[in-house]
């Protein structure tokens, strides 16, 4: 196979036992595969920090050479020129290489199928959330920052961990946990008018560049992007010599391809190149012709059977033909600037090959079917489905498909003739690009196809064709399987809010400004409280009756109870509240409440504006009674949707004098 970049082997986690089967945090130090990672990381920064100087001299040695006159001058800056022109070159293919070494670590499987491209997994530097999120949970939630210690390690345990995830189910489910995570993180912690204040870097998983922003947005998706290269490498280490394989390489390439396409409807203004519109685009037509592909092999594995039926042999060949049209896609979009520039040169190479190879397989294909195939069952066939070109028999004048066998053995011919042709081609392109040279399964594929094709083509080829100029037409691109685009689904992966104890999303959040009241005493009078409750975690105070002993105490409409005599509440139900007032006695009962402060007024607002901002708040409250992980802000300078979901709206209710 030819991954961009190794990326295999344990992760790190300690959220739950399913996160921590995805993998473990050697203590003190880092795990193998984060070494190598991040070796491979130095290894293309240097690289790339050699060209930037070869070419900032070549600049120099140009200017140079174009302003001075004096021919001796100008004989030395050439031969230096040439030098810098080699030394840019050999550097090229030295990160073309480590982008593209070759995986040898295969699905296992003896039968010979063409490799898949993986794609590799961006790497990140260590984050320290501890400083960012203790001054927001103590400035503005007004908790005990020190308190919240371990849910702040539990977050970095579990970034640490997603940085080197498993190559399976596990590591998925790590990738999306975090995700999830991020999300919640988002709605709890960022406003438009502030953000978290870190620094996330990453590197691009094509060229090794760095990238950094402080928009928590380029973290959730630089994690999407990592969801979808780990979707390639599952696929591509499926063992397609199976059913089941081929069925779940196709799951997983659709699987990345949803990834990358919902990345990219969704992130704009990407620092990096890998995560473009145009790279975007590029990997999803890729993912999706690769999961083409697998359906094409599945068809071919029932093979013995169908191998002289007619029909079989005619589906064979419009699926090729399906795949070669997706590779060839892919293939011009590969080759358009901006995409050119950074995507490596042995991908472009082995996607123009298989678009040849399977270009020349449907006509393989089709050659079988006019050779092997009886004359009744040629008869059955629709000829104007199949074949297309100058001689399709579908145009008005043309000849229909032979029905006698000599016709047919010529038709066969001139289809085995462009196969030859398509594979000799694949094979050429193959020894271009150094990297795949190195590849011998795609040689040994390309190989066995070419000879399969000349043996049955020396069959075929008698002594007397000397009047032969019959030209095969194109074969039909048709597929019965159409691979779909699958957008991640993270709601499988369950994850609980890890700053759960701050309080629900739909008060306690850093859009909203709030101030701590209490603790009040409130006793019962003939008409009770004097108070309505309505609405669940936490409960609200909807309505305060004037003269009552709330007003009294200074409980005001649009408090939110926090505490009943001194149990915190946030996350209690209505009927939880009510029940606790209920079994109060003459005493009467101690009440902490925050009042929400609508925008960025001051404390004391006026009761208008503080009926506007409750029925604004009382609407997020319904928005937020379920959250969902992926709902997010609109962010300035990156943009994510954001769809709110209703909820059912809290009964009110009044609390009477105890009977």
């Amino acid at each position: 196979m030819i991954p961009e970049e190794r990326r295999d082997g344990p992760g790190a986690g300690e959220e739950s036992t399913r996160l921590q089967a995805a993998g473990s945090v050697r203590k003190g130090g880092e795990t193998p595969v984060q070494t190598l990672c991040s070796r491979l990381q130095s290894c293309r920064a240097r690289i790339h920090q050699q060209i930037n100087k070869e070419l900032r001299m070549r600049t120099g040695a140009e200017n140079l050479y174009r302003a001075t006159s004096n021919t001796r001058v100008r004989e030395t800056v050439a031969l230096e020129l040439s030098y810098v022109n080699s030394s840019l070159q050999l550097l090229k293919e030295e990160l073309e290489e480590l982008n593209c070494s070759v995986d040898a670590d295969g699905p296992g499987s003896e039968g010979i199928t063409v490799p898949m491209i993986p794609l590799g997994l961006k790497d990140t530097k260590e984050l320290d959330w501890s400083a960012a999120l203790k001054e927001l949970i103590s400035g503005h939630f007004g908790e005990d920052a020190t308190s919240y210690e371990a849910e702040i390690k539990e977050l970095a345990d579990l970034r640490q961990a997603m940085r080197t995830p498993s190559r399976n189910e596990a590591g998925l489910e790590l990738l999306m946990a975090y995700y999830s995570q991020l999300c919640l993180l988002d709605a709890r912690f960022v406003s438009p008018a502030r953000s978290l204040g870190l620094l996330f870097h990453w590197y691009d998983s094509l060229t090794g560049l760095p990238a950094q922003q402080r928009a928590l947005a380029f973290e959730k998706s630089s994690v999407l992007f990592n969801i979808g290269a780990l979707h390639t490498q599952i696929g591509a280490r499926q063992d397609r010599s199976c059913p089941e394989g081929t069925s779940r390489a196709v799951e997983a390439f659709q699987s990345a391809a949803g990834a990358f396409s919902f990345l990219r409807e969704k992130f704009s203004h990407a620092p990096s190149p890998d995560m473009s519109p145009a790279s975007l685009s590029m990997l999803e037509q890729l993912m999706t012709a690769q999961a083409q592909e697998c359906v094409f092999e599945g068809l071919l594995l029932p093979a013995p059977a169908a191998s002289h039926d007619c029909a079989a042999q005619l589906r064979l060949a419009q699926e090729a033909a399906q795949v070669a049209a997706e590779y060839k896609q892919v293939h011009q979009t590969m080759t358009q600037p901006p995409v050119r520039d950074y995507v490596p040169f042995a991908w472009t190479t082995l996607v123009h090959v298989k678009a040849e190879h399977f270009h020349a397989l449907a006509h393989f294909h089709a050659a079988m079917a006019l050779c092997d195939g009886s004359p009744a069952e040629l008869e059955l066939l629709a000829p104007e489905q199949v074949f297309l070109g100058p001689q399709a028999p579908s145009e008005p004048g043309c000849p229909a498909l032979p029905q006698e066998r000599e016709g047919r053995r010529k038709l066969g011919k001139a289809h085995l003739k462009r196969a030859i042709l398509g594979q000799e081609e694949a094979l050429r392109q193959h020894a271009v690009c150094r990297a795949l040279r190195k590849v011998d399964l795609l040689q040994a594929v390309l190989v066995q196809a070419l000879r399969r094709s000349l043996a049955r083509y020396s069959e075929l080829d008698l002594e007397d064709d000397f009047f032969e100029a019959i030209e095969a037409p194109d074969i039909q691109p048709k597929t019965c399987r159409r691979p779909e685009v699958q957008a991640p689904s993270f709601s499988r992966v369950k994850v609980a809010d890890i700053f759960h104890r701050l309080g629900p999303l739909s008060v306690f959040s850093a859009k909203n400004r709030w101030r701590l009241v209490g603790p009040v005493h409130v006793t019962r009078g003939e008409d009770g409280f004097g108070f309505t409750l309505r609405g669940d975690s936490p409960v609200l105070i909807a309505a305060v009756n004037p003269g009552g002993h709330a007003a009294a105490a200074g409980l005001q409409e649009g408090d939110y109870i926090v505490s009943v005599n001194g149990q915190p509440c946030k996350w209690w139900k209505h009927a939880e509240v009510v029940a606790q007032l209920k079994g109060v006695g003459e005493e009467g009962v101690s009440l902490q409440v925050v009042s929400l402060l609508p925008s960025a007024e001051p404390a004391g607002t006026a009761q208008g504006d503080r009926r506007a901002a409750l029925r604004g708040l009382l609407r997020s409250q319904k928005e937020w009674e379920t959250p969902a992980p992926t709902r997010t802000s609109p962010r300035p300078l990156l943009g994510w949707s954001r769809k709110a979901k209703r909820g059912k709206t809290g009964a009110r209710l009044s609390l009477g004098p105890r009977p």
